[in-house]
Order: structure tokens, then sequence, then C-alpha cells
């Protein structure tokens, strides 16, 4: 199968309530020093044990631990 042989619908993979959290960072994975704005939701989304497994086989650096907030303002939505 080739990549032009597949859709998919992100919009299956939210939750029905998409509130979210947004805010500036950097990226989890070393050097840890490129800029994003990050958008976190609101309601959790459920994953197997399987699913963090995969996760983490094909992202084994993405392990950057929780940083201060160091007066970044963290917006949300309604």
């Amino acid at each position: 199968m080739t990549p032009d042989a597949v859709s998919v619908d992100a919009t299956g993979l939210l939750p029905a309530t998409r509130g979210y959290f947004t805010f500036t960072g950097s990226l989890t994975t070393p050097p840890c020093t490129e800029g994003v704005t990050w958008f976190v939701l609101k309601s959790p989304v459920q994953v197997s044990p399987d699913q963090v497994a995969a996760f983490a086989k094909r992202y084994p650096h993405n392990a950057r631990p929780v940083q201060p907030l160091h007066r970044r303002m963290v917006q949300m939505t309604k």
C-alpha cells in the first residue's frame, strides 16, 4: 500500500468536546530547543497500554520532564 491509498479523518481521533489550552514551549525530543505552540485538549483521550508502548518504541526520546511556566501565559478556550 502506498501513502496515496491511505485516508484518515483526523476528527475521528478527537473527543466530542474540543476545548483546549494553548501555550508556547518547545519540542519534547532532544535537544528540546525548537519553539512550538502547544494545544492541549481539556478532555483526555484514552489510549491503551499497547498504543503507549508502540509510541514509545517509535519515539524513544520523547521523555522531557514537565517544565515550570516561567511567566508564560496559558490560554484556554471556553
